[in-house]
């Protein structure tokens, strides 16, 4: 076979990296030749589609939040973490958008076409990509906020130029990430008639395609955002130990939250696709209820990585004091003007440290 032609649909195959889409009813066995595995469609219809509707309705609603005081309340962004929340907002709100496509895939396979399967499958991931960049570029942004105070200082006028260009190099590099999904996304039925969209490798030596595609995003999705944030933060806390501010403990608890509910979430999804590379590069995997069992853990995990996209504002946003503060005011605002008989003009928020201010005692995680 050469490196162009299109795969067979072996174990996993149907299993990609963003819709997680399987080839149900042809997976061997050593008894039958046929592994049946219509109940894993089964659970997949009736356990996706309803946590799909509500991770979209969660962070749509706290994700435009975020969006609508950004850019109406607050008028004007003041740092670069305000910069980069901001980008995470729209990031998490693009990829929010294809949870209800993905499923109504889930209930009656894929009814929008080839070329709106690529589309959605390429937007998924250029928006998982940019959303893992941002988490790291505000770990990076806080890191120089707090323990390089110097060179934040002296980089004061220029931060927020520099970080509109690293949210184009973000999107960028997200959109280049993206182009496996563009290339091979594919509408393929199964034997029960319904088509589904999934990605088809190219068939060469050793899966060498699909492994590469899989290593990619294993090391860019979520290996080196880990070591970032790790190396960040840990070097934040130690920083934060050493000061004498009454407030450092509030910091310290953020911090402890943004890296526990990134690894809690992104962890066992990455687990799975280095088993997934592994069994592309020597299938093991051919017992029928080891496959079944994969499948399941794998649309678990998928679905818990999903949710990040919905906790971000709260965790990176609405735990901060300062925004609830801004939030409350714009409540009050509101409710004021209507129990005036009309709804009040919003007044911009002072000019004062921002949703994660460079200036704080607990510079910036206090957010």
């Amino acid at each position: 076979m050469t490196d162009m032609m299109p795969s067979t649909f072996t174990t996993l195959d149907y299993i990609e990296s963003g819709t997680s889409n399987y080839d149900y009813d042809t997976e061997p066995t050593e008894v039958t030749g046929m592994c049946q595995r219509q109940w894993v469609r089964s659970f997949r219809s009736q356990y996706e589609p309803p946590l799909f509707w509500i991770i979209f309705i969660l962070g749509a609603f706290g994700n435009l939040l975020v969006v609508w005081i950004y850019t109406t309340v607050r008028n004007r962004l003041k740092t670069m973490t305000d910069v980069y929340l901001l980008n995470l907002a729209v990031a998490d709100l693009l990829f929010l958008c294809m949870l209800p496509f993905w499923a109504a895939d889930a209930i009656k396979g894929w009814d929008f076409g080839t070329g709106f399967c690529k589309v959605v499958s390429a937007i998924y991931k250029v928006n998982f990509f940019s959303s893992m960049f941002l988490l790291t570029c505000i770990s990076v942004d806080r890191y120089i906020a707090i323990v390089q105070v110097t060179k934040a200082h002296n980089l004061k006028n220029k931060r927020l130029f520099y970080s509109k260009l690293a949210c184009l190099g973000v999107w960028v590099l997200a959109t280049l990430l993206a182009l496996p999904e563009f290339i091979f996304a594919q509408v393929k039925p199964d034997t029960s008639g319904l088509s589904f969209c999934t990605l088809v490798y190219w068939n060469n030596t050793h899966n060498r395609t699909k492994i590469l595609v899989l290593v990619l995003q294993i090391c860019m999705g979520f290996c080196l955002p880990l070591l970032v944030m790790f190396f960040c933060y840990s070097v934040i806390i130690r920083t934060l130990l050493q000061a004498k501010s009454f407030e450092k403990h509030k910091a310290l608890r953020v911090i402890f939250a943004v890296v526990f509910v990134f690894v809690l979430s992104q962890l066992p999804y990455n687990s799975l696709l280095i088993v997934e590379a592994a069994q592309a590069a020597n299938a093991t995997m051919t017992d029928c209820s080891t496959v079944m069992a994969y499948d399941v853990g794998r649309q678990v995990a998928k679905s818990l990585a999903y949710t990040h996209a919905c906790l971000n504002p709260f965790l990176y946003v609405f735990i901060g004091v300062r925004f609830r503060q801004d939030l409350l005011r714009i409540i009050r605002a509101c409710v004021g003007g209507l129990g005036k008989g009309g709804l009040t003009k919003v007044q911009a928020v002072p000019k004062r440290p921002s949703v994660m201010s460079d200036t704080d005692t607990t510079p910036a995680l206090s957010i």
